[in-house]
């Protein structure tokens, strides 16, 4: 064997001996599948609830450490939270930052379900803006994305109208097939189970389905403020409604 070919032997199993170290580290390092998302670096902890949740004990909420809530207030043109009311009041006793979101169905007229909204929170003092959730999860199919997309975007539009702020709530599907054109200018609460990769593009950052809270029975969904706290602050004033 020449020298050329003995140099190429080495260089071939350096390469394939740095190869098999890197694919080791990847496979140890990555996150494990179902892995829980790392949201300790966000201060600011928040919940959100509907009547499906039950009795709420907002002072143990409160004492547990959380700092804001979102309430389920309606959804399409008729429906109403029957515990969005109590609930409002009960969370804002507590020392709790209090916002509402709403159900937003693809079968019926924006104009409708924002007269809906208004209608249902219009007796309570909002700290956050109202959202409109945007999921495809028990709408009817047959929809398509651009539709979704301007009965939404008329939905904000009439609320901004009449004084409101608004953000959007979606997943990471939704956030990719509605979160475009006119919806890009409103704060965005995304729902994602796992990390993270840009934590910047949203607002709020719903990060499990399943926690456990002091104050309420079985699984409440958990969310954070992707910010600092004098971010936090700060957008609380940015975000004060006109009711």
């Amino acid at each position: 064997m020449n020298k050329s070919i003995r140099i190429t032997g080495v260089w071939v199993a350096v390469v394939l001996t740095v190869a098999t170290i890197g694919v080791g580290l990847w496979i140890w390092l990555r996150p494990a599948p179902g892995s829980a998302p790392k949201v300790s670096h966000f201060p600011v902890k928040g919940l959100d609830l509907s009547a499906h949740n039950g009795d709420v004990d907002f002072d143990k909420v409160r004492l547990a450490g959380y700092e804001f809530v979102y309430l389920k207030s309606s959804e399409g043109t008729g429906f109403k939270d029957s515990r969005f009311e109590r609930n409002a009041a009960a969370a804002r006793k507590a020392g709790l930052k209090v916002g509402a979101y709403h159900f937003f169905r693809f079968d019926s007229p924006a104009y409708m379900q924002a007269l809906n909204l208004i209608h249902t929170v219009r007796m309570q003092q909002l700290d956050l803006p109202l959202v409109i959730d945007i999921e495809q999860w028990t709408n009817p199919t047959g929809h398509s994305a651009d539709s979704v997309l301007h009965h939404a975007a008329q939905m904000a539009k009439f609320l901004e109208g009449q004084g409101h702020k608004v953000m959007f709530y979606t997943n990471k599907r939704g956030q990719a097939r509605w979160v475009r054109r006119e919806l890009k200018k409103y704060p965005l609460w995304l729902c994602s189970l796992t990390n993270l990769d840009n934590p910047e593009v949203c607002a709020i950052w719903q990060h499990s389905h399943t926690g456990k809270v002091d104050g309420i029975k079985g699984n409440v969904d958990l969310n954070v403020f992707c910010g600092t706290r004098d971010q936090w602050s700060f957008w609380l004033q940015q975000q004060k409604q006109q009711q």
